[in-house]
């Protein structure tokens, strides 16, 4: 496996959709109805980032992992709502391709583009009960500050918690 970034361009949003839909299928399935993921199928998550991409393409930043010329996973960072903060809004991985290293590429890229938002720090959200996840964060310095929020995944409650990374201010803009 030969891994590689590069950055995400309009065309690739129907895969990057098609892959988050896979991804959160597989890894919220502990978490959330299985069956809700069939009921909403990726096309929901195609026209979520074709939209999505049309209105942050110039203030957030999507990373591709590729393996020759297959989509395997990808990163999204941007300003964030949080005061003070730029933020890491997901890191997903095609469910194969988990534990392969791509997702360790994605985040190390995104934590030496974060500082460019010239924020002293970065925050994620992640699923309180994605323990996966969460240990993944963790072994890449990312600390649980102890913020949650209520949220939903195809319309059921879960519960959100905040992840923080202390970032060192870029040099170029």
């Amino acid at each position: 496996m030969t891994v590689s970034l590069r950055p995400a361009t309009e065309a690739d949003q129907p895969a990057v959709g098609a892959l988050h839909h896979r991804s959160r299928a597989a890894a919220y399935a502990d978490l959330v109805d299985p069956a809700s993921f069939e009921a909403r199928g990726p096309d929901m998550m195609v026209a979520y980032w074709v939209e999505r991409h049309r209105w942050e393409q110039d203030t957030h930043r999507m990373t591709l992992a590729v393996d020759d010329d297959e989509l395997i996973g990808f990163s999204y960072i941007g300003p964030s709502e949080t005061e003070g903060a730029a933020e890491l809004y997901a890191i997903h991985l095609d469910p194969s391709r988990v534990g392969t290293g791509a997702g360790r590429l994605l985040m190390q890229d995104a934590l030496a583009e974060l500082p460019r938002y010239g924020q002293p720090r970065a925050v994620l959200w992640v699923l309180e009960g994605n323990t996966v996840a969460r240990r993944f964060y963790e072994r890449g310095g990312w600390s649980c500050d102890g913020v949650t929020r209520a949220d939903t995944v195809n319309d059921q409650p879960v519960t959100h918690v905040r992840y923080s990374y202390p970032l060192e201010p870029s040099t170029t803009a």
